[in-house]
């Protein structure tokens, strides 16, 4: 919680990627994936089976060796092919909930919207400028690189596969 009359760390960045809905929610499907779009990761660990249906964990490593954090993520909420909502934790630095929104942007594209908010911990106490910049800055570059494997032809491929 934030402390009193203080509001919540939060980042909400968009991109419109050229990729439809269903190749971008199969990256974010595949849970082994996310140490190579979201930054800070640095290593996923493992990942359920039920990957990304409610309740489903990928337990992941973030921030540089030898000081890397170990915790896990858990989905919250998913509608296939349009949103997915997820407590990221990063303890003892903190928690946040993260949420993806996926909206057709005409015939072969998705407009992305990221909402990422921290609600406990250190993290979400120290909010000043330069940290909503580093935020702001962290998920643009985040979804650029989403971005990038969802319009690889390999996504693409098992994307249309599943359609």
């Amino acid at each position: 919680m934030a402390w009193a009359g203080m509001p919540p760390l939060v980042a909400n960045v968009q991109r419109i990627v050229p990729a439809r809905p269903d190749q971008v929610f199969a990256v974010l499907a595949d849970g082994w994936t996310y140490s190579d779009w979201v930054v800070g990761t640095a290593h996923i660990r493992d990942v359920d089976a039920s990957w990304p249906q409610k309740g489903a964990k990928l337990h992941h490593k973030a921030g540089p060796w030898p000081v890397s954090l170990h915790d896990s993520s858990e989905v919250l909420a998913v509608v296939p092919d349009r949103s997915l909502k997820l407590r990221a934790g990063l303890w003892p630095a903190g928690e946040a909930t993260i949420t993806f929104e996926l909206e057709p942007a005409g015939p072969a594209s998705t407009k992305i919207t990221m909402i990422e908010e921290f609600h406990a911990g250190p993290l979400n106490w120290i909010h000043n400028k330069l940290n909503d910049l580093i935020l702001h800055r962290r998920n643009i570059e985040s979804l650029r690189r989403l971005s990038d494997i969802a319009t690889r032809s390999d996504v693409a491929t098992r994307a249309e596969g599943h359609s």
